[in-house]
This record gives structure tokens, sequence and C-alpha cells, in this order.
């Protein structure tokens, strides 16, 4: 097991009122399974993502991953345990615009150190989704479809046990959120790669293993999949 969270509560406040977003939520992942999460927009979908990624911490409930309690260790192990083994892929691929593609890639090496050791690497995954002439394009020199295809390699980089992906097809044409699919697919099979995403898209969230829907800060288990080889978009 890669991830496993147990009763999750988190709350927001408002004003004197504290509203509840996630509710005893219960959920975990195995070594090259994708999750799906479905949910109307507010019902809790990136806060989850948040804190199963450790960017966010629940009001109560625990999180583990490759069996580490994240609430047992300090924020400068936890952001070591996150570049390790934890990959982020937003709808903004927030590529950060002074630095070239390749550049983008490796800077989540940086904070473990292991910039140069990863060159290597990086230059293979350019070369694995057909842009090894684009990487020292800056981000405005991309189309939307590349950024975000950077900003995939830029997840893998530091080789993660799980990649947790917030509505990575959200800002694309039908076109390019198949081709980003495709790379998904390709990447589970190619490195066993495990995945959690969120979407609004019934297609995306039919590829998942396990298919979720979130609503009212409780977690629906919406059915099995047979993962990307179900692939209907």
């Amino acid at each position: 097991m890669i991830l496993e969270a147990k009763n999750i509560y988190k709350s927001f406040s408002n004003g004197e009122k504290k509203l509840p977003v996630l509710t005893n939520l219960n959920i975990s992942v195995d070594k090259q399974e994708t999750i799906t999460i479905m949910g109307p927009s507010g019902s809790g979908k990136s806060t989850l993502l948040h804190i199963l990624g450790t960017l966010d911490k629940p009001d109560s409930g625990t999180v583990i991953i490759n069996q580490i309690d994240v609430s047992s260790i300090k924020e400068e192990k936890l952001a070591q345990l996150r570049s390790r083994e934890i990959g982020f892929i937003f709808q903004f691929h927030h590529l950060l615009p002074e630095f070239t593609a390749f550049e983008n890639v490796l800077i989540p090496t940086q904070i473990l150190g292991n910039t140069d050791d990863k060159i290597k690497r990086a230059e293979e995954l350019f070369d694995y989704i057909g842009l090894k002439e684009r990487k020292e394009h800056y981000p405005s020199q991309l189309s939307g479809g590349e950024r975000l295809r950077v900003a995939v390699l830029r997840a893998l980089i530091n080789n993660p046990s799980i990649i947790f992906a917030d509505e990575p097809t959200g800002n694309l044409d039908a076109e390019n959120a198949k081709k980003l699919l495709q790379l998904f697919e390709n990447i589970s099979k190619d490195f066993e790669q495990s995945f959690v995403i969120t979407t609004h898209n019934e297609d995306v969230a039919a590829l998942g293993d396990r298919q979720y829907v979130l609503d009212h800060g409780v977690l629906n288990n919406r059915g099995y999949g047979t993962g990307f080889s179900n692939e209907k978009f």
C-alpha cells in the first residue's frame, strides 16, 4: 500500500461557525493503482488532495505514506518526504516563466540536492514524451498541452510513489486532453505509477481502477473500473 488515510476530518471557519468539508473520510492507494474522484465545485476535492499530498493538515485523522505517519515528522523532513514520494499536477501548470522547460522539470530535485543525478533522467523523460526539441523553450513558447506535459515530467522527476492530479484536463481542449490521458496511461504502465485524479469529466473518472464521488464531505464508492485500459475519452 502506497498511501492510507484514516478518519480524515477537515473544516473551515465561517465567522463563529465551522463548516465541515471532509467528514470521517477513508481512502487507500496501492502501487500502480489509479483512483479517480468526482464531485461538484466546492465539494472539497482540492482540499482532499492537499491533505493527502501533505500540503495541508486535517483537523483530525491520519495520513500514512509508505508506512510513515506524516503527522509525526517535522516540517523539514516532511518537505523531503513530499519531494521524494509525491508528485503534483495541477489544472494550471504553474511552470515558472523565467525558467526553461528543462529547468522547470529539475526544480523539485533542488530540494533533495540531487539535481546533477537527475539531468540524464530529465533528458530521457523529455524524449519519452516527444518534447526533446522543446526542452530549452520557455513556458510562453509552448502550447497549453505542451506546458501541462512538462508539468507531468516535473511531477515524475524524483520517481515519486504517487502522483496527485487536480483537474488535469480542465483547461485543455479535447485533443490535448486525450494526449494527456494517453500519457498518464503510458506512465502508469511503464513506471508502475500510482495516481489520484480529481475531475469533473465522466470519461476521465471512468479510467479509475477505483472511482469515487466526494459529496457533502463524504467519499462514496462510485464503482470499479479496469484502469486506463478502459479509456473512453
